[in-house]
């Protein structure tokens, strides 16, 4: 059966956007201060002695220095942060990964952990063998190594927990909307693992195995049912969040899962806008109702 509906009836997002609306929101070409003596940071522009927006976003002010913060952008890198890329070129003795920036990442050879976690130099056997660690198409989790002078990022996986994903679902949001925290790699309780990439890419998973080797051994068994369900739910309350622009780590990606539950919507009911506007509610009342309880 096919539902149309009149785009009249669609209901809007924005009762469930985050917090109240910000105090300083500017458009390109807005002049945000007259005075002098203060710094011209991103996404500003000087022009007859004033500063003007050069995109839209909101104003943010760290002492003297002014900058806009824009409301969608590319990811900009910053070392130590956790990152999703999918790779898209093998060359010499590095990998090119699309991660959701304006220049694809560098990953390196020599940056990687060899199969079995082995400590060496890297041979000329290793860099023709280089397809069977990683080739196109393949999905990575990394950490931000460096940042190369035309901004392009170069990345690692020398740690145990990062290298090749499979067995998942990929979601892309806006990086500005995944939430900094110390760690990037949650368990959840309801069966499912999750990696939020500071770039905007999240994955979702059967719980992981910590007894990986090298990050290069993928479990292709059969997913079952079960797990699969619950990944296409979690998929679904992520999209949800994304759209009622609520920031998404992993206490609000359980509250509407769990939001989802409690209103009985099966998992194909959460990519309609009207369920999505519920399970957004709902979360921000869970949060405004932590807020009341902590005063």
């Amino acid at each position: 059966m096919v539902e149309i509906r009149l785009a009249s009836e669609v209901p809007s997002l924005v009762i469930a956007s985050e917090g109240n609306a910000p105090t300083k929101f500017v458009t390109p070409g807005k002049i945000i201060t007259r005075e002098t003596g203060f710094m011209r940071g991103h996404g500003t522009y000087m022009q007859d002695d004033c500063l003007y927006a050069s995109v839209a976003g909101v104003v943010e002010r760290v002492n003297q220095l002014i900058s806009v913060r824009p409301l969608k952008s590319r990811y900009y890198g910053e070392i130590g942060d956790v990152v999703i890329g999918r790779v898209t070129e093998v060359q010499q003795k590095r990998w090119k990964l699309d991660t959701n920036s304006r220049l694809d990442s560098v990953l390196l050879l020599s940056s990687v952990n060899l199969p079995g976690g082995e400590l060496r130099r890297r041979s000329a056997e290793d860099e023709l063998t280089m397809r069977q660690y990683l080739k196109e198409g393949d999905l990575v989790s990394a950490e931000v190594q460096n940042i190369f002078g035309d901004g392009a990022l170069s990345l690692h996986t020398r740690s145990m927990k990062y290298g090749k994903l499979s067995q998942g679902v990929l979601v892309k949001t806006s990086p500005s909307l995944v939430k900094r925290q110390k760690s990037h790699f949650h368990n959840l309780p309801c069966g499912a693992s999750i990696i939020l990439g500071n770039n905007g890419f999240i994955w979702i998973c059967p719980t992981i195995n910590e007894d990986l080797a090298g990050g290069f051994v993928q479990n292709l068994e059969a997913v079952p049912q079960v797990d699969r369900q619950t990944i296409s739910r979690l998929r679904n309350c992520i999209n949800a969040l994304s759209q009622c622009k609520i920031m998404i780590y992993d206490t609000s990606i359980m509250y509407a899962f769990d939001a989802s539950i409690r209103l009985g919507f099966e998992v194909k009911d959460l990519l309609l806008p009207e369920k999505i506007v519920e399970v957004g509610c709902a979360v921000r009342a869970q949060f405004d109702m932590e807020v009341d309880m902590n005063e």
